[in-house]
């Protein structure tokens, strides 16, 4: 089963065509990457996917939900996390979590026990009491994550979540994004670190407002005749028209 799906999704800004007709679908379950250059309309078509706007033509279902009809059915069912970090600086790891479970309509009896199984899960019930704006940024992410997931959702969506942490911090993110797969949640990632595409069950690659490319990291290397899929990204994107998304 599909948890998104998408038929000749379009997006026009006056003239500018900024999603050009996309058809594509993502399974339950799956880590699905999401990429393309600056400019190549990714934002723009997974701001329609989360119900934040509307398309101009054509079709996408997210949860099952019509995202165009539906947009606050589909705010319920899944999460968000973008490279610009959204916590609260100024309340500490464990109001963060108690806030965004409020927010996410996690019952009340469920949010303590759900929180104290997040903090062990991440190593970090001795530092539950420390102002979010006091931790390393690799942290603050991984504690993003956490919490974009914590009510559940069938999707999760990850815009540049690993931008400026140190590899090893990547790695370690990426793991709960495992964490996350197995649990039955769907992710739907963009990223500029053609190493993490690796990562991905398959992959998208939109170049000018279309996708160009889609199919398995070694599928895409395969077709393209590359060793890598930063290769293959790089020669897609040398074909792109226009500069800015």
């Amino acid at each position: 089963m599909n948890a998104i799906r998408t038929e000749l999704l379009t997006k026009k800004f006056g003239n500018f065509l900024a999603v050009d007709h996309i058809s594509f679908s993502v399974g339950e379950g799956e880590i699905f990457g999401f990429l393309g250059a600056n400019g190549a309309g990714k934002t723009t078509a997974m701001r329609m996917l989360c119900g934040l706007s509307k398309p101009s033509s054509g079709a996408g279902f997210v949860a099952g939900f019509d995202i165009r009809h539906e947009s606050e059915k589909i705010k319920r069912s899944i999460g968000y996390m973008s490279q610009k970090f959204a916590l609260y600086d100024d309340l500490t790891v464990r109001e963060n979590i108690r806030l965004y479970g409020g927010i996410y309509g996690v019952p009340d009896s469920e949010i303590g026990p759900r929180t104290d199984h997040l903090l062990a899960g991440l190593g970090f019930s001795d530092g539950q009491d420390t102002f979010v704006k006091s931790l390393p940024l690799g942290w603050k992410q991984k504690l993003a994550f956490s919490v974009a997931v914590f009510h559940n959702p069938k999707i999760v969506f990850l815009d540049e979540p690993t931008g400026g942490v140190d590899p090893v911090t990547r790695r370690q993110f990426w793991e709960l994004i495992y964490q996350a797969a197995e649990r039955g949640i769907t992710v739907f990632v963009t990223t500029h670190y053609m190493d993490e595409a690796e990562y991905c069950n398959r992959v998208s690659i939109m170049v000018d407002g279309k996708i160009q490319a889609l199919d398995t990291p070694r599928g895409l290397r395969e077709s393209f005749g590359c060793g890598s899929m930063d290769a293959v990204f790089h020669r897609l994107a040398r074909g792109a028209k226009r500069m800015a998304d």
